[in-house]
């Protein structure tokens, strides 16, 4: 498909370096210099538990807003894979929609943010019917519309994925957007292998200090092996598919929660995807075979990086100012 490329984003100088971009996207850095942007959205946060079906549960965080006479809405957050409620990306964001008077829900996903216990299945990128269960869930408790979703990276996949099934749910979202969202997760992780070492060992850190806590948590059988979590990226999620789900390869698993192709052709919620093209771990490459609906619109910047389209030395997000005037436009405010 042909996609336009907008130019709108033009970050510093000093900030067009793609991977500057994806580090300062989670890095504290933001939060101490826009730490007070996040404050109320985390003290004024009530935390929740999420039934969402069959036994699933998902935690969470709601803020209502006190900008307005009445919220705009309720605008949905999910992070990406080993992030949390408390990610810097979704703070920054979720800060931003509450000073313009959207009340803000951030949701863990399961086995993130501290959430090991809750369920004693482990946390794989397939689980989308329990993600669906959390939109339902939270529609049902806070009827505030229109209900609004974004998501980052792994999270925007699920975005997309639950845009794709919320009209048969019955949940009724009135516009989703995906930031840098991983399309196809063959060639992502093909990217992960092949991108600068320090992807790899980050997500590798983060991933086996989760894993730990589930078998601590659950003591009672081996989950993984120690050979298993000495392997790679893709040894050990050939591990994880082949002892704790059902799809009895890693292509069947990686296919099981690809967006790629058509696979997004029968979208009928309004839907934005923002993406760059100098992304290093979600490759822009992957959009080139997309099948997009008229209800769709994707968005290809040059620079930006892996989720940080970060501005200059404020160390504010364009992916914001996305989000903010496409959630506007979903209430009725140009």
């Amino acid at each position: 498909m042909r996609s336009p490329v907008v130019d709108s984003f033009q970050p510093a100088w000093w900030l067009r370096n793609p991977h500057l971009q994806s580090m300062l996207a989670s890095s504290s850095l933001r939060r101490i210099a826009r730490g007070r942007m996040a404050r109320r959205l985390e003290h004024d946060a009530e935390r929740v538990t999420l039934d969402c079906g069959d036994g699933v549960r998902l935690t969470g965080c709601r803020t209502a807003q006190d900008a307005r006479p009445a919220a705009r809405g309720l605008a949905v957050l999910f992070h990406g894979w080993e992030g949390s409620t408390r990610s810097t990306y979704l703070l920054q964001t979720g800060a931003r929609l509450l000073a313009e008077g959207w009340d803000v829900f951030r949701l863990n996903f399961r086995d993130h943010g501290g959430s090991h216990a809750l369920n004693r299945g482990i946390f794989h990128s397939c689980r989308i019917d329990e993600v669906v269960g959390a939109l339902r869930a939270i529609q049902q408790r806070w009827p505030e519309r229109p209900m609004t979703l974004a998501g980052f990276s792994l999270g925007g996949n699920f975005a997309l994925r639950a845009a794709l099934r919320a009209p048969a749910a019955g949940i009724e979202l009135a516009r989703v957007i995906a930031v840098c969202p991983v399309i196809n997760p063959h060639s992502g992780l093909f990217q992960l292998e092949h991108a600068p070492r320090m992807y790899h060992d980050y997500f590798m850190w983060k991933w086996r200090h989760s894993l730990q806590l589930k078998q601590r948590t659950f003591a009672d059988s081996e989950l993984f092996t120690r050979q298993d979590l000495a392997g790679t990226l893709r040894t050990l999620t050939e591990a994880l598919v082949l002892r704790h789900t059902d799809f009895g390869s890693l292509d069947n698993y990686l296919d099981g929660y690809s967006v790629a192709g058509d696979k997004l052709a029968a979208l009928a919620v309004p839907t934005s995807i923002l993406a760059a093209r100098d992304d290093p771990v979600c490759p822009a490459s992957d959009f080139a075979g997309m099948h997009l609906p008229a209800c769709a619109e994707l968005t290809l910047t040059e620079r930006g990086g892996h989720c940080g389209f970060i501005r200059d030395w404020h160390l504010g997000s364009w992916a914001e100012d996305y989000i903010a005037a496409r959630f506007a436009r979903a209430c009725g405010h140009p």
